[in-house]
């Protein structure tokens, strides 16, 4: 049996004193990470210290990105060297505001990918599809076209150990959210084209969230289902209650 993830992704908030606060809040009353995984994903500013205010709990720190290159001419990125030095464990990497807004690529998520093996960070892998890519049955073969190219020139225990966000970019932050049926049809899709690229034995390791409007309340209804692992939550994961109460909801 797979053991979820809950991850949160803070995108473009808080302050230090709120990450801080945050942080001090949650992590003595955290499920054991035998029964989930807990991932905090803060802006970069405050990654060093919320390492250092959770070392030695059950919530692990995540970035929300990071360059391919260990160092170089890249202006206002970071450095996959500097998040290992740090103690960060996680990187989301192609989450949709990124490919939208920044121009990631498949190729550049493939690289990044490949770099956050090399330098011991977990990848947090993202996909997902438009509504109008939703309503023009492009779904199945878009994900599975951005989750191959992401993963390639992975070897299988990488492939394993990897965590795969699904995201329909039309249910970020819009109070909407895909069935849980539904999200598990494409997770489960995405786990044949993982077996299809690696093997069964990978296909069967690796995890495989959803992201989308996820909250307390229709949490468990996600979980229940055969191929979603967990969740890669916004908007849920910026207060401490919200948060904890996902935590709860499925360790019970």
């Amino acid at each position: 049996m797979r053991k979820p993830i809950i991850a949160g992704n803070w995108k473009m908030n808080k302050t230090l004193s709120e990450a801080k606060s945050f942080v001090e809040e949650v992590k003595n009353v955290v499920p054991s990470n035998e029964a989930v995984d807990t991932v905090v994903c803060s802006p970069a500013p405050f990654l060093g210290q919320l390492v250092e205010a959770a070392k030695g709990t059950n919530v692990a720190i995540g970035a929300q990105n990071m360059h391919f290159e260990e160092n170089g001419a890249f202006t206002g990125e970071v450095s996959p060297v500097a998040l290992e030095d740090l103690g960060v464990q996680y990187v989301i990497l192609g989450h949709s505001e990124r490919r939208e807004m920044f121009n990631e690529t498949n190729d550049s998520v493939n690289k990044k990918t490949l770099a956050a093996f090399k330098h011991n960070l977990t990848p947090i892998v993202c996909c997902g599809e438009t509504l109008e890519e939703r309503e023009a049955g492009k779904t199945k073969d878009l994900v599975a076209d951005q989750i191959q190219k992401a993963f390639a020139g992975l070897t299988d225990e990488q492939a394993k150990q990897a965590v795969i966000a699904y995201e329909p970019i039309w249910a970020i932050g819009t109070g909407k959210s895909s069935t849980a049926q539904d999200a598990d049809e494409v997770c489960g899709h995405i786990r044949k084209i993982v077996a299809e690229s690696f093997n069964a034995d990978v296909a069967a390791a690796v995890r495989i969230q959803y992201g989308g409007s996820v909250k307390p309340e229709n949490i468990k209804e996600y979980l229940a289902e055969e191929n979603i692992d967990g969740a890669l939550v916004g908007g849920a994961s910026l207060q401490p209650a919200s948060f904890l109460g996902l935590l709860e909801a499925i360790s019970e």
